[in-house]
């Protein structure tokens, strides 16, 4: 058995060589940004000095648990935690139900022309960067001639343009509302195809029993989303630690420090601007952990309730 599986190895990489050397380049690509920096990670565990260079990462002394000990003692890293799970938990809990809403009465429009400008119009913000879409948005709220304010000063909801930007009160809803307004087109693509999947006889078959258009999407198109809903779930929970950098850091300012603070702009500011490699990378090593055990829970709890799950 084992050489007839040894022999079946052998054959399929003579016959595929060409189409597996096309694998090369990518997994070079990978072995030299991905795995070689690991070695890294011994810098959480030692006294490194920056100006030692790549040889310290060797030769400094260990120091165990002292990084950890730093970052967990300062004074930022709760309220730091505090914006991180609350603008990612926020913005799942309302960017995701809303998402496949729009996903499920987007593949209702029966105007194909209709539909595709709706979808065209919602998914193009995804391919703007954040410097660009984040920029926009900074002129928009901009006390001083922004639309916003100019316009809740004409319905007399507001007596003196708000410096939305300036308030840390603010912070949260600007960044999971700007977030979601970019990501929701990109986000009902993948429901829409989980959709097409759909055997489309099951709802014909519904039809003919007679069930309405709202029936035929809760009994057969919700079930039939469900694994995909549940993988970027999954995805959701595993990556509540984890913003996104370039959004905060373009829309954060001295004003909104308090409320923007996150994580990836802690260990950008740490590791970056301070030097301080050592904290940044167990800052940065921790984050991983956490974010380790919180796909390996969310997929248990998936696999659990609902028979799918991402492995």
């Amino acid at each position: 058995m084992a050489k007839q599986k040894s022999y079946k190895l052998g054959h399929d990489f003579r016959t595929q060589f060409e189409l597996k050397t096309m694998l090369w380049p990518a997994v070079l690509l990978i072995a030299i940004f991905d795995f070689a920096p690991m070695y890294g990670l011994l810098m959480a565990f030692k006294a490194y000095d920056p100006l030692s260079g790549v040889k310290g990462i060797f030769t400094s002394q260990w120091n165990d648990f002292e990084n950890f000990k730093t970052i967990f003692n300062h004074f930022e890293f709760w309220p730091m935690v505090k914006n991180t799970l609350g603008i990612n938990l926020l913005g799942s809990l309302i960017g995701i139900p809303v998402t496949v809403l729009f996903a499920l009465l987007l593949n209702e429009i029966r105007n194909a022309r209709f539909r595709s400008f709706v979808q065209t119009v919602t998914y193009l913000p995804h391919f703007l960067s954040w410097v660009i879409f984040g920029g926009l948005f900074i002129t928009l709220l901009n006390p001083d001639g922004g639309i916003v304010n100019l316009l809740l000063l004409k319905l007399g909801l507001i007596d003196k343009p708000i410096l939305f930007l300036g308030d840390p009160d603010y912070f949260w809803g600007i960044a999971i509302g700007t977030n979601f307004l970019k990501e929701l087109g990109w986000g009902a693509i993948l429901y829409l195809a989980a959709i097409a999947g759909i055997d489309q006889s099951l709802y014909e078959a519904a039809a003919i029993d007679g069930a309405g258009r709202f029936k035929r999407m809760w009994h057969i198109t919700v079930p039939g989303i469900v694994p995909t809903l549940m993988i970027l779930v999954i995805f959701a929970v595993s990556g509540m630690l984890n913003n996104n950098f370039t959004q905060i850091y373009v829309l954060q300012n001295t004003l909104n420090i308090p409320s923007s603070q996150v994580i990836d702009t802690y260990v950008y500011q740490t590791g970056l601007k301070q030097f301080q490699f050592a904290s940044a990378t167990a800052i940065g090593l921790m984050k991983s952990f956490f974010a380790l055990a919180l796909l390996l829970g969310a997929n248990y709890l998936s696999k659990k309730l609902t028979k799918s799950g991402l492995f």
